[in-house]
């Protein structure tokens, strides 16, 4: 008897045994899965983690090796970019100029689309039109991108509507500059066709760099980013731009440091530009004594060829009809002071500003 109960007692103590352990690996299962769920969610966050490192890393190497190499993004216009064109802003619906280098457009309130604003820097130059005129530029502008060399060389550039043009009345004498859409102290771009276009010396001191100075004093004193555009307007198929457009908005304060939307003329005090050809005639005051001053850089002449100091006459043109005649032709009696300009150079030189010689006279 008693050796039976030393048996049922030896078996009871097996299945007790028995049953702690199979409660024990079902917790093991448990908790393994867990660990599992929760792996794979860490995985999976530096999955993502990681992208977005590889993402803003790959950006940073592309925008150092565009320093390097603009063959490779240079025009490369975004989809947001592509949107954007300079018939946006109708030229015959804004003012005439007046005396200020700029005016406000739509309240000053620049038009930037949500989807549109990051705080990723970026630089993107559409491509040229079928005329070879620039058109919009747009950047988001940082510390990242910003130039750490002195600018080099441009002259190698020609844009549309380009000639040098000298008057003494203007600062720096040449009525035209080179001038960068996106200013080379915002993103670093120096010979780069589509973001240089043809405009005045007042364009470009009076009318385009306050705004860029504002924009790079800003994100250099607060390390934030600047959405900027700059638009330039043409005239149906005229080579020079009338003016350009210009829009910032300072990202991560949301427009509180810098907002804006202005259109800046490109015009010169002094000077009547025939926008369709880039030539031009003092008027004025300056017409009688500045016109025997000016020098002109033909496209044959930037190509190899050469003027002649010799040989200069001086001309009547008709700003109007693009004539030129002598002084004494009879048509010149018949023309409008508004539209007579004064000119005194070689013949090559007044063709090559796109006049034509008159029928009567044959100058």
């Amino acid at each position: 008897m008693e050796k039976f109960k030393d048996a049922l007692r030896y078996l009871l103590a097996i299945v007790v045994l028995a049953m702690i352990f199979a409660t024990g690996c079902g917790n093991n299962v448990n908790t393994d899965s867990t660990k599992t769920d929760r792996t794979d969610n860490i995985s999976k966050s530096v999955s993502e983690t990681t992208a977005q490192v590889k993402t803003k890393t790959s950006t940073d190497r592309t925008k150092k090796s565009d320093k390097n190499s603009k063959s490779k993004n240079i025009g490369k216009a975004s989809s947001k970019t592509a949107k954007i064109s300079s018939q946006m802003v109708d030229v015959d619906n804004l003012p005439n100029y007046s005396g200020k280098a700029y005016v406000a457009i739509n309240g000053n309130k620049p038009d930037f689309s949500k989807k549109e604003i990051t705080d990723k820097s970026f630089e993107d130059y559409s491509k040229l039109d079928s005329l070879g005129r620039c058109q919009v530029a747009e950047a988001s502008v940082g510390k990242d991108i910003m130039p750490t060399e002195k600018r080099g060389a441009i002259g190698s550039v020609k844009p549309t509507g380009w000639k040098t043009i000298k008057y003494s009345f203007v600062e720096g004498k040449y009525l035209y500059n080179r001038c960068h859409l996106i200013g080379y102290q915002l993103t670093g771009e120096n010979a780069n066709n589509r973001n240089l276009i043809t405009g005045t010396r007042y364009l470009n001191v009076e009318g385009m760099l306050p705004f860029e100075e504002m924009v790079a004093d800003y994100v250099k004193e607060t390390n934030n980013h600047v959405m900027y555009r700059v638009t330039p307007v043409f005239k149906g198929n005229e080579l020079l731009a009338r003016g350009v457009q210009m829009e910032g908005y300072s990202v991560e304060d949301k427009g509180a440091g810098v907002s804006f939307n202005v259109y800046c003329y490109n015009v010169q005090p002094g000077v009547k530009i025939t926008y369709k050809t880039g030539s031009s005639i003092s008027t004025g005051k300056y017409a009688n004594n500045e016109t025997t001053k000016r020098t002109v850089e033909t496209t044959k002449k930037s190509s190899g060829g050469s003027s002649s100091s010799s040989g200069k006459v001086e001309y009547i043109l008709n700003m109007n009809t693009h004539k030129f005649h002598y002084p004494s032709c009879r048509s010149v009696k018949q023309m409008s002071e508004a539209n007579k300009g004064y000119y005194k150079g070689t013949r090559e030189d007044v063709i090559s500003q796109g006049y034509d010689p008159c029928g009567i006279c044959n100058p």
